[in-house]
């Protein structure tokens, strides 16, 4: 089977690798697309982020979605024939965050794409059924491998306690800024604020129903949603660009007594936060990390037509151009670039 795997930084192979088999509690699934993740381009540009290091030749590609072409023998409620989207972190199941139900905190969690974990960038993925999600005839596969960025929305979304009514401020719209920002209507809120250095990346948000969108490099973000809120501030504020600025806006542009969600990865550990403000103000202050019991309800979300996932595509390539597919992917204005494995 076609794979395509990053031997060093900025460079892939395609190989030709055996096929999976699938153990008896799998299903063996064709994969059809996976989304090029921020994750991805940083492990192809550098070869690591933070402690995971890609020391042997590693299979990215995380976010993924394809047709079942095999079962294992003890697999009930999937067929073959049926299109799935695959959950990329599969939990070890018995350790105190597992049996909590806090599964994406699981310590031996086996993630796609992450070191030494290979991911879906190849014609077939072995994957345990559990964590393969039915695809209704109305959802594609490309909306189905769309599910990751999507459960991370709803999960920071879940994370903040988003309702209805609320204002939401998200800071960054990139892919998952947009994801949120889906996820937060879908929860309820009635106005949301998004905020970016991107011009075009503002421009996307306001066609996809931002209440209001800040260039924070001409506009001071307090002083915007101060005036938006008649100075009450945002009832949640999610950060998900990483940037040092904005991570340290949060406090400033919270209400008081609202909620304050981090999701982007700063480039440093530490980031300066005005903690009397934050005692003072009485905020809660959230880490939102991957998602929990997400994928049913992005199925539903996508089913019912409430969010739109593919509208944040701007290219699909084949797997033949995976290189060019990340070059592109690497410009500041591209959302998404998708890999169709099966074109």
């Amino acid at each position: 089977m076609r794979t395509a795997v990053l031997v060093e930084p900025t460079e892939f192979e395609l190989e030709d690798r055996s096929r999976p088999s699938p153990g008896p509690d799998d299903v063996l699934v064709a994969v059809h697309d996976v989304g090029i993740c921020g994750s991805d381009v940083h492990y192809y540009e550098h070869g690591r982020i933070g402690d995971y290091v890609v020391e042997e030749p590693l299979v990215l590609g995380h976010e993924s979605a394809g047709e079942v072409v095999e079962t294992g023998e003890n697999v009930t409620g999937l067929d073959v024939g049926d299109r799935v989207a695959l959950e990329p972190g599969v939990p070890c199941r018995r350790c105190p965050h597992c049996k909590r139900g806090e599964y994406h905190l699981c310590e031996d969690v086996t993630f796609m794409a992450t070191p030494p974990h290979d991911g879906a960038f190849t014609e077939y993925v072995a994957w345990p059924a559990d964590f393969a999600y039915k695809l209704p005839d109305s959802v594609s596969t490309a909306e189905g491998a769309l599910c990751e960025p999507l459960s991370v929305g709803i999960h920071a979304c879940r994370r903040g306690n988003v309702g209805t009514g609320d204002t939401v401020l998200v800071t960054g719209a990139g892919p998952i800024g947009l994801m949120v920002m889906e996820a937060a209507r879908a929860a309820g809120a009635t106005d949301i604020v998004v905020t970016d250095v991107v011009a075009e990346k503002l421009a996307v948000a306001e066609q996809r129903g931002a209440d209001l969108t800040i260039d924070v490099t001409e506009t001071d973000v307090e002083t915007a949603v101060d005036e938006y809120t008649d100075g009450v501030g945002a009832d949640v504020v999610v950060e998900a660009s990483g940037a040092d600025s904005s991570i340290q806006s949060t406090v400033d542009t919270v209400r008081r007594g609202g909620t304050v969600v981090l999701v982007g990865l700063a480039d440093e550990a530490t980031v300066p936060l005005d903690v009397l403000a934050l005692i003072d103000n009485e905020i809660d202050v959230h880490g939102s990390f991957r998602y929990k019991n997400t994928y049913d309800a992005a199925v539903e979300l996508l089913a019912d037509g409430v969010v739109d996932v593919e509208g944040i595509i701007d290219f699909e390539t084949s797997l033949e151009a995976i290189d060019d597919a990340f070059h592109r992917a690497m410009e500041p204005t591209v959302l998404k670039g998708m890999i169709s494995v099966d074109s």
